[in-house]
């Protein structure tokens, strides 16, 4: 472990606690024992003999000994497009299938299981044949099959079962056999994963008995169709990849218990199958690294662990919809008074809530909490992007450790590195408050390994602005490697500094040579683009002819803000270039950057000057445009319904959509296993709830009797109903709106409360969206952006002493609804977070629905693009 990595309430800087690997303790599983000789030899990076064979085409030899089958889709082309590591990419639903013991017929070849029972005597030709590989054109050793199938039929236990079933077939006249793979262990998890025949697996002769386990797998002899193994069973990544697991090794279980430890209050007892393959593909010291040293095949098993992890959560939120499940609190009510005595009538499915980490909702909910912050802290200052370097010194160090791996190996250490990277770079933005002068600052380093004593690196000059708010999320290339967006938001004293300040923070020049070596070294190593154009017509960037990015630039003998009030960057003609590619080329293809942040943390680091939320919109640009998908599946409307109770029911599934559109890779498996933030916001965001009276969101099981519902206690309360509480107890209080009201108070769900804010940790709030066509919902959302201190919905309506019946007519009252001015706020506010086609959709649903006096604007001008 890094020494960055230790948990963050570690006290004890000197003798640190890790989690990411052990949960400080509290995991412990039994270590990998050592893979054979022959496959060991096989894994070592070198160039000549059967490991230069094996390598390259490990994946193709695991499928020839794999039992079961992958149910995912493998991005073949991403490998095609352009030259680069390999990546392997997977997209959809991913699961594993078995099929029967035998091929339905003489005619179908074996595959998988069955090529261990069926045809044995030519078993090494079958295998081969039966597996092509789409990814290499090198043919498979025959002596290397040889090898691993002998060394599998001596020590892996679920070959031999199906050995077993083999022997079956031929020494008896049995045609009716079944094997049952056995899901439960005798043995506790916590120290023994290496079954017995016995175990694993027992023959059924004729009727199938009623003792098997609800998991357990049962294989037909014949005539059954493929079955899917379920992701709990322990046999489940070990008849995956026998190479990986060459004893056949039981991998997640459940009820593998936590390591007692004294004083541990955790509810939780169980290891979780996320907690359980981050501690597995850990590297340990004192155990086989067989599957570290893997390479391709390693890469295929962190995706398959990944999505076998999220396919887990997804099936509980698939069968947990009743839980899910939501009604207005006066629809219950009114379900009640119809004879509706049961939830199973009411409520909405199928969902995925925007709790699930990755789903649509979450993404446009952090979207909004991201315009929150810009409405709250103004236009984003300064767009960062940070990408990740795989010849870091730290990467190197810790793949040296296997000799001959390269970073696309090690997905799980490149993304390692770059998290830690990233807590150092957010730390450096966050803390450095200095405007326009250099100051000298001193780091630890945090990529240093624990276990080294390597001495800290020398002091690094800063230059940054002071911080008011910042906001990231990471994306991941097509070709694996994360990358950062980074949106920072300066305080308003800082809001318009001069061209002359600009040029300290951001330069967009090649530093001299002789007087700035390192500076020149990084620039000519990260900040370089190109060479394109008529020097390189096939570069990637080159569309018709010409640059997307628009490179090479004008020279400038200064930095200058143009009529929109963005920077075109000082590029002087001084005569600096650096080679690229045998392409002298100049400060017109310098990418801007902050000259000390790109020293220090020698990686792709473009830093750029912006005044406008179009950046908020680039950042969360897959809200608007969706998850990178090259198919899309689409149904017919009698696909997406259902009859039930003779009614026709809309079949929305939101996971199955989630599920069509998921593309993964091996860094991005890493990333979620690991549990890494893939978004981060600063200050935080309250999302503030609100709704009319006795109509809030109520949650409550499947088959739960209504009266029950609605007699819990304090099932009346809501976030929304006690800020006016607290707006009667709290004179201080009635300074704030409801969307103020989180700077100064915390809202307590367990004890649905309002507390006053202690510390000085900031949090804003942002009231939940609302369309004009939701009627009196709208109306009560546009007063509460501007009232202060209701005590009751009576008050929120009351204008000047005068109580009026609805939100609508109070907003009246208020001048809110005068000359078209709701249309235009609401479009004003929109245009902060919304997309084109969403403002286009806005834009006619206000004409349609609204009473819009003036819909051409004649008294207002045309706003220009960039203001929409």
């Amino acid at each position: 472990m890094w020494h960055g990595e230790r948990s963050t309430n570690t006290r004890n800087i000197t003798v640190p606690k890790f989690g990411l690997c052990c949960k400080e303790g509290k995991i412990k599983l039994p270590p990998l024992k050592q893979a054979l000789l022959y496959l060991r030899q096989l894994l070592r990076y070198n160039e000549r003999g059967e490991s230069s064979n094996f390598r390259p085409n490990i994946r193709l030899y695991n499928s020839m000994f794999a039992f079961t089958s992958m149910g995912g889709k493998v991005d073949y082309e991403i490998n095609k497009q352009t030259p680069g590591p390999y990546v392997f990419r997977l997209n959809g639903q991913n699961y594993h299938q078995i099929g029967t013991l035998l091929p339905k017929d003489d005619v179908m070849k074996p595959k998988f299981a069955q090529l261990h029972i069926h045809d044995t005597e030519n078993e090494v030709r079958n295998r081969i044949t039966a597996s092509t590989s789409m990814e290499s054109k090198t043919k498979p050793d025959e002596n290397i099959v040889i090898g691993l199938l002998e060394m599998l039929d001596e020590h892996n236990v679920l070959v031999k079962s199906f050995r077993m079933a083999r022997d079956r077939f031929e020494n008896r006249d049995i045609k009716d056999v079944r094997l049952r793979l056995i899901n439960k262990r005798s043995k506790d998890g916590r120290q023994y994963n290496l079954p017995s025949a016995s175990e694993v697996a027992a023959l059924i002769i004729g009727e199938q008995d009623g003792e098997n386990n609800e998991f357990d797998i049962i294989t037909e002899t014949k005539d059954r169709m493929l079955q899917r193994i379920l992701e709990l069973h322990p046999s489940y990544m070990s008849m995956q990849y026998p190479l990986l697991f060459p004893y056949g090794e039981d991998g997640f279980r459940p009820e593998i218990e936590y390591q007692k430890k004294r004083g541990d209050k955790g509810k939780r007892k169980y290891v979780t199958m996320l907690e359980f393959y981050a501690y597995r593909i850990q590297q340990c010291l004192n155990q086989a690294t067989t599957l570290q040293m893997s390479g391709r095949l390693f890469l295929q098993f962190l995706v398959d662990a990944a999505t076998c992890i999220e396919q887990w959560r997804l099936n509980w939120y698939r069968t947990n919809q009743g839980k899910l499940r939501t009604e207005l609190y006066r629809g219950l009510h009114d379900a009640i008074e119809n004879g509706d005595t049961r939830t199973e009538q009411v409520g909405q499915r199928i969902i995925l809530p925007s709790t699930y980490n990755g789903s649509p909702r979450n993404k446009q909910q952090n979207y909004q909490d991201a315009m929150a912050i810009c409405r709250w802290a103004g236009y984003p200052d300064l767009f960062i992007t940070f990408t990740c370097n795989p010849k870091w010194p730290e990467i190197q160090d810790m793949l040296d450790l296997i000799p001959g791996q390269k970073p696309e190996d090690r997905p799980d250490i490149v993304a390692r590195v770059f998290m830690l990277k990233l807590k150092e770079l957010m730390n450096d933005i966050k803390n450095e408050k200095c405007f326009g002068q250099t100051i000298a600052s001193k780091f630890t380093n945090q990529l240093q390994l624990y276990y080294c004593l390597d001495d800290c690196p020398k002091s690094f000059l800063l230059i940054f602005l002071y911080l008011h708010a910042v906001v990231y999320t990471i994306e991941f290339q097509k070709r694996g490697l994360p990358h950062a967006h980074i949106l920072v938001f300066l305080h308003p004293d800082d809001k318009d500094p001069s061209p002359s300040q600009i040029d300290k923070i951001i330069s967009a020049e090649i530093p001299d040579k002789n007087s700035d070596p390192d500076g020149y070294e990084a620039v000519q190593n990260y900040m370089i683009h190109g060479p394109c154009g008529q020097a390189h017509p096939k570069s990637p960037c080159m569309v018709d002819k010409s640059c997307a990015k628009h490179f090479p630039k004008s020279f400038c003998t200064e930095t200058t803000i143009d009529e929109d009030n963005y920077p075109v960057y000082r590029r002087r003609d001084d005569g600096n270039t650096v080679d690229k590619n045998g392409v002298k080329l100049d400060n017109r293809f310098v990418v801007p950057y902050n000259r000390n942040i790109l020293v220090k943390y020698q990686a792709h680091i473009n830093v750029e000057w912006c005044n406008r939320s179009r950046s908020i919109k680039y950042l969360f640009k897959y809200i608007h445009k969706g998850e990178d998908r090259t198919t899309v599946l689409i149904e017919t409307e009698e696909q997406q319904r259902e009859t039930r109770g003779g009614k026709l029911t809309n079949r929305d599934d939101e996971i199955k959509r989630y599920l069509d559109a998921r593309y993964i890779s091996g860094c991005e498996a890493a990333w979620r296993i690991f549990q890494f933030p893939l978004q981060y916001r600063e200050p935080a965001v309250e999302k503030l709830q609100f709704h009319l009276e006795n109509e809030h969101v109520v949650v409550f099981p499947d088959s739960m009797d209504l009266d029950k519902i609605i007699s819990r206690p304090n099932i009346e309360k809501t976030m929304f109903t006690e800020w006016m509480t607290a707006n009667q107890l709290h004179e201080e209080a009635r300074s704030l709106t409801y969307a103020q009201f989180p700077t100064k108070w915390t809202w307590h769900a367990k004890e649905k409360e309002w507390r006053k804010r202690r510390g000085g940790k900031k949090t804003i709030g942002r009231i939940y969206y609302a369309q004009p066509t939701s009627g009196e919902k709208y109306y009560l959302r546009m007063l509460l952006n501007t009232v202060k201190g209701c005590r009751s919905y009576e008050e929120i309506r009351t204008v000047d002493g005068v109580v009026h019946p609805t939100y609508k007519s109070a907003c009246y009252a208020l001048g809110l609804l005068n000359d078209d001015k709701e249309g235009d706020n609401c479009i004003k506010e929109a245009s902060h977070w919304a997309s084109a086609p969403q403002m286009r959709q806005l834009f006619c649903t206000i004409l349609l629905f609204c009473e819009v006096t003036d819909p051409r604007g004649k008294s207002d001008p045309v706003p220009k693009e960039r203001d929409c």
